[in-house]
């Protein structure tokens, strides 16, 4: 595992700023907007979103695909892996809301693969492991916040 990631190009900044330019585009922030208010409490409802016929799992699988084109294009090399974890850190938020229900997941929907070009790229680096450290600890505040504003 290796931290050392060379000097990005003027054409990895190019495509950082399109990777940010596509999360722009109006469905795209609706599925954003979506991922962000779900919280998946188990694997079975992460199942039956993706098994749902709604704008939901539409959400959903726009959302993860997209980051898994994403960090597809850091495995082969048509991104700078250090500007992309510096400046991409949604994909971290996204990964860390699953993550927990993952394996569950793969196993019951016979999907080896489903989410493994991110699972892939954070388990690459150090900085990557501590960047889904950090959501995942943030998540659990929120969740915590969420469950206090519930009580009262």
């Amino acid at each position: 595992m290796s931290d050392d990631f060379g000097k990005a190009t003027h054409a990895d900044a190019e495509l950082v700023l399109k990777l940010y330019d596509l999360r722009r585009e109006p469905v795209m922030r609706d599925a954003r907007k979506f991922f962000g208010g779900f919280n998946p409490q188990s694997a079975d409802e992460i199942i039956a979103l993706i098994q749902a016929q709604t704008p939901e799992n539409a959400y959903f699988r726009q959302v993860t695909s997209f980051w898994e084109m994403a960090a597809t294009l850091v495995h082969h090399g048509a991104l700078n892996e250090g500007l992309f974890l510096d400046t991409q850190g949604e994909l971290f938020f996204v990964y860390a809301k699953i993550a927990p229900y993952l394996a569950e997941v793969r196993e019951k929907l016979d999907n080896p693969h489903l989410m493994a070009q991110s699972e892939k790229l954070i388990n690459h680096t150090e900085l990557a492991q501590q960047k889904l450290a950090a959501f995942t600890e943030r998540l659990k505040k929120m969740a915590a916040r969420r469950a206090q504003a519930a009580k009262q």
